[in-house]
């Protein structure tokens, strides 16, 4: 329904309208220079849930359904539950274990060897005689004994040593690769706890966004209702709106995705809600030569660690196989003591000897399997050449992507200032009546993307930074400096 005015009353309504609304535009121009990074306050589950049973889950659920205040995460904290509950990070532990055992599996064939025996015999008559089988003992009497060997290793010429050497080396091995695990854990939980505060600010500046062109909208109705704006012009802010409800519903989508992300990343198999804390890392400094840091991934990172100790390992391998076809020698001992025997037999027993074995021909197998193990020993050492040649591309291209990331934030920051003074302008013309809908819903939306962009350009640098300590294997080490109570 529109309603005329006499042209004096008009007026007065149209100065005081103005008044009020550039009043009301300066407040959401105000609201909107507030940092779009603040955390939203949203309601969290507690993280005890998941240690909890069923119904202490739901009771606690419930708890937290009722109160407003959020469950706060840092990053410190995510990282330490990422440690300790990831599924990726137990298997890796567990088998860093297991090839301990197999080191000590190998060692145990330079320590003494006891067995106890024990046996009876009952033969069906005297003097029974084996009448077929290998060469051995013919005879069978009758008797009841027991007693004891042991058997200790003089000398395989270090074949065992060797065996044993590398499977110590294969455990190291494991050891590094479970370091790599926990680093790789770090790096998902870094760049999902940066895609969630990322989601949350552009989430926030998208709510900004409907706030401002819901303004827009009121405040041309009215001046349409009073004809002294066309109804093109609500037409226009009606779009500008739906358009930033979309992009509203959007990045509520994507927060809630990159939440999920963040929870498996924790190794949570529910999702849960967090506040999180803007926290940054300790930031790496600018360097004019990636040389250094080349030279530290080379030297720290787990999975060459883990590579050269597979390298050494299947090198002790090979000179094992190669002495296994060297001479034995080792010592026996036997005891024992028969309580029911043949008058013939006597009624205890002691003897010991030494063994020497040779192996002299067996098809080749022993030259065969040393030949394998030895062309093993130098794939792996060309295994190791090849990721450090990664690693070295790996960490340029980290860094080169981290100086960009910087360039690009400036360079946005900048962007979003231009925008923001583009769209004050742009509004102060349109109030003035020398410009159209148009120009200011363009002005609107440059505003917002170029809020965005400074918002994903702020946590792109993060993440970045964070993968350039990856690469350099610097993530635990970062991680202990900055919480050295948490060892």
């Amino acid at each position: 329904m529109h309603v005329k005015l006499p042209g004096a009353v008009a007026a007065a309504f149209l100065a005081s309208l103005l008044s009020t609304e550039s009043a009301r535009a300066a407040d959401a121009d105000a609201t909107a220079r507030v940092s779009f990074l603040a955390a939203l306050p949203r309601a969290a589950e507690s993280v005890a849930l998941s240690e909890a049973g069923p119904a202490e889950a739901q009771q606690t659920a419930a708890g937290a359904a009722g109160s407003s205040a959020a469950q706060t995460l840092t990053l410190e904290q995510a990282h330490d539950l990422a440690l300790k509950g990831h599924p990726g990070v137990a298997a890796a532990n567990y088998r860093a274990l297991a090839a301990t055992e197999v080191f000590k599996q190998a060692r145990s064939g330079l320590l003494p060897q006891v067995n106890l025996y024990g046996s009876v015999v009952q033969a069906e008559s005297e003097n029974t005689r084996i009448l077929a089988g290998g060469l051995n003992n013919p005879s069978v009497l009758n008797r009841a004994a027991y007693g004891a060997g042991l058997s200790q290793l003089i000398t395989d010429f270090g074949r065992t040593w060797n065996l044993a050497a590398g499977t110590k080396l294969q455990a190291s091995a494991e050891s590094q690769n479970a370091q790599a695990t926990r680093e790789q854990v770090l790096l998902d939980v870094d760049r999902t706890y940066f895609g969630v505060l990322q989601a949350q600010a552009v989430e926030n500046v998208a709510r900004q966004t409907v706030d401002t062109r819901q303004l827009l909208l009121d405040r041309v109705s009215i001046l349409a209702q009073n004809t002294l704006k066309s109804e093109l012009d609500v037409s226009f802010s009606r779009v500008a709106l739906e358009d930033a409800k979309l992009l509203l519903q959007r990045a509520q989508n994507d927060y809630d995705s990159a939440m999920a992300a963040l929870s498996t990343a924790l190794g949570l198999r529910e999702q849960q809600q967090f506040n999180l804390v803007e926290q940054a890392p300790t930031p790496v400094a600018a360097q004019a030569d990636v040389g250094p840091l080349i030279d530290r991934a080379l030297h720290d990172r787990p999975e060459l660690a883990s590579l050269r100790d597979e390298r050494d390992a299947a090198d002790r391998l090979a000179r094992s196989l190669r002495d296994a076809r060297l001479p034995t020698v080792s010592a026996v001992v036997a005891a024992g003591e028969a309580p029911s025997h043949d008058v013939r037999l006597p009624g205890s027993y002691t003897a010991g000897g030494i063994l020497l074995s040779v192996p002299v021909f067996a098809g080749g197998f022993y030259e065969a399997r040393q030949h394998e193990a030895e062309l093993r020993a130098k794939a792996a050492a060309e295994a190791l050449r090849a990721v450090e040649d990664q690693v070295t591309r790996d960490v340029r291209i980290a860094w080169l992507n981290l100086n960009n990331a910087r360039e690009r934030l400036r360079t946005s920051q900048a962007l979003s200032r231009y925008a923001g003074n583009a769209y004050q302008l742009a509004d102060a013309r349109y109030k003035a009546g020398s410009s159209s809908i148009v120009e200011l819903s363009q002005a609107q939306l440059e505003l917002t993307s170029a809020q965005i962009g400074e918002t994903n350009a702020r946590y792109e640098v993060l993440v970045q930074q964070s993968a350039l300590d990856y690469e350099i294997g610097g993530l635990l080490t970062g991680m202990a400096a900055s919480n050295p109570a948490a060892d």
